[in-house]
């Protein structure tokens, strides 16, 4: 004897006593009826465009620490989940995918009491600025449960995936919190065992002077002396280091186009790194910088970033990004008048960019590359040398209120010396920028 009660949206429906029939027909019939019901009533209320599946299970897995996580079908990376709510509540994960090679992906969500999961198709944004290489930095849009907040996602290659245990994802940003700073500096990778000891110091110094209360550094590899440099950084509360194994699961370029390095990523996933710390930032400072190691972004007409991004604030409170036009300083143009020519800075491996005064003139102005300063709250997607999507305005820097410092390697090495332009710029720091290294060394003791 049995009777089956299916209620959805509706009246109840009773199946009537049936004498002579098997327990276990009766059984099958109910079990028909409720899945075609609930099918039906499932497609008509319209989350089958976006909703794939929804059932009752244990919630299972292990939360995933590694800052870059394989996939199965090793054609997908993730990096970290980020809560977003600026427009649409989302899970926007950063990421690393094939361009060609990854069609679809999907997120999995479970509520940590009723076991209740939630399986939803990801939307894939490849970022425009891939340069040809075939794996780019990715944006996966995960659309949320409507009526709970998960704190963990799962991201599948397929809905065939049974890898056990399943990697969770914790998301960031659910509830924002940190120590609030003004400005933090994102550097692009650190790689190829970097040992540019002195400089680093140098800009350490020099952001610190100018505002910074926080430096990420994605490490890859550095030299045994620069891991010394760094951990006393960490231990100062200045710098957090951001493990960066990208060569462990890519071939990586350090070279920023596919034409000049044919590899599967360029310049050691830059871009992806740089997305990250936009998002990792977003709600722990005010103002993001985006630079490479040897560059500084250097104000002009104000003492320090904080009194010059007032300025621009008030002129402009609804923009996004602030452009620095990069002027270079060719390392191996030495002042012959050089007054901080520090003896006890020599056996430190590096270039001491008060050094190098010189600066090469613009081929053409217009195409001046030029870093950043963003308001991260503003910014959607980022790139080198400018933000791909945004909520608000740019603002291009003149060169007489800031500029980007960027010491390094010539680009025209055939100028002359007297083609050159002598900019004592980043000297009206030197008296605090001299004591600070050299107390800063004396500490390492290097």
């Amino acid at each position: 004897m049995c009777r089956c009660l299916i209620s959805f949206h509706g009246p109840v429906l009773k199946m009537p006593r049936m004498s002579g029939t098997k327990p276990n027909l009766i059984a099958i019939v109910c079990i028909a009826i409720f899945t075609s019901i609930a099918t039906f009533s499932y497609l008509y209320s319209g989350k089958f465009s976006f909703m794939l599946g929804v059932k009752n299970s244990l919630c299972r897995g292990i939360p995933v620490n590694d800052t870059i996580t394989p996939l199965k079908d090793n054609r997908t990376f993730i990096i970290a989940p980020y809560f977003d709510n600026r427009k649409n509540r989302t899970i926007r994960v950063i990421a690393i995918v094939h361009h060609k090679e990854v069609m679809e992906l999907y997120c999995q969500f479970c509520h940590p009491s009723s076991g209740e999961t939630h399986i939803s198709k990801a939307e894939i944004h490849v970022l425009s600025e891939r340069f040809e290489f075939p794996y780019g930095a990715t944006h996966l849009h995960c659309p949320q449960p409507e009526h709970w907040d998960p704190h963990y996602v799962t991201i599948q290659w397929s809905l065939k995936d049974n890898t056990e245990p399943l990697p969770l994802f914790e998301i960031r940003n659910r509830e924002p919190g940190g120590s609030l700073v003004e400005f933090t500096v994102c550097i692009s990778p650190m790689f190829g065992e970097y040992n540019n000891v002195l400089q680093f110091v140098q800009s350490m110094e020099m952001y610190k002077i100018l505002g910074a209360g926080r430096v990420v550094i994605y490490k890859n590899s550095c030299s045994p002396l620069m891991e010394k440099v760094l951990d006393f950084y960490v231990a100062e509360g200045i710098v957090e280091v951001i493990p960066w194994p990208i060569d462990s699961y890519l071939r990586v370029s350090s070279y920023w186009h596919h034409s000049m390095d044919p590899k599967d990523i360029g310049y050691y996933g830059q871009i992806t790194a740089l997305n990250d710390c936009v998002y990792r930032n977003m709600y722990r400072s005010k103002y993001v910088l985006l630079n490479d190691l040897d560059e500084i972004i250097l104000p002009i007409k104000y003492p320090d970033w904080k009194s010059m991004m007032q300025y621009f604030k008030g002129q402009y409170p609804t923009a996004a990004v602030f452009f620095f036009e990069s002027h270079l300083f060719p390392e191996h143009v030495f002042t012959p008048d050089d007054p901080f020519n520090n003896s006890s800075w020599r056996k430190v491996p590096g270039t001491n960019i008060l050094q190098h005064v010189f600066r090469e003139p613009d081929k053409n102005p217009d195409e001046n590359p030029r870093k950043m300063i963003i308001d991260p709250r503003r910014v959607v997607q980022q790139s080198v040398h400018k933000a791909l999507q945004a909520y608000g305005g740019n603002v291009f820097v003149p060169m007489n209120v800031g500029f980007l410092f960027h010491c390094r390697a010539a680009k025209q090495p055939q100028l002359p010396r007297e083609s050159l332009i002598r900019d004592i710029s980043l000297w009206r720091y030197n008296a605090s920028l001299a004591g600070n290294v050299s107390k800063v060394l004396h500490q390492i003791a290097l």
